[in-house]
């Protein structure tokens, strides 16, 4: 596939629905994993405007920053801290409306407002990354985020999770 995407539709879900293939494409044929974890970040900020997209990638017992896009980012994050953690803890996408209202929420960015974020897992079923996408407007992320941003986890598994 050509390093261009074409996104069709007008809605979230429509522009999902023609991302999730071009991304696919994207990185099957790349064998390199911080390569695809980059264009797919780059991919997700471009298509959606997000404030902030990136991976933490679990190394040693806590989270490491990965290929992101956005504004300056923290570097670790341990287990159960802030949104990224928890999701990590808890192996579950968590959505938050105001990360004010997070408890313990790590602010990386006084600018981010909303926030999911994504476990990836391995073929083992533990989690090996999270997605972690932020918005500098209040409750960005909705069902239709979770629904696809959790298949696109599950794309990722298939290309790093082995």
């Amino acid at each position: 596939m050509s390093e261009e995407l074409i996104i069709n539709g007008e809605t979230k879900e429509e522009k999902y629905i023609s991302l999730l293939p071009q991304l696919k494409a994207l990185v099957e044929d790349e064998e390199d994993v911080i390569a695809n974890l980059a264009n797919i970040t780059a991919v997700l900020k471009q298509t959606f405007g997000f404030f902030w997209v990136g991976f933490y990638l679990v190394k040693k017992n806590e989270l490491v920053l990965g290929p992101f896009q956005g504004t300056l980012a923290c570097t670790r994050i341990a287990l159960g801290k802030g949104v990224c953690g928890t999701a990590w803890k808890e192996a579950k996408t968590i959505v938050v409306d105001d990360v004010d209202k997070f408890p313990g929420h790590i602010a990386c960015s006084s600018d981010s407002k909303s926030e999911i974020v994504v476990p990836i897992f391995n073929n083992q079923k533990e989690v090996i990354a999270v997605l972690d996408v932020d918005d500098d407007m209040y409750a960005t992320f909705d069902k239709t985020d979770k629904l696809y941003l959790e298949k696109l986890a599950l794309l990722i598994t298939d290309i790093i999770g082995k």
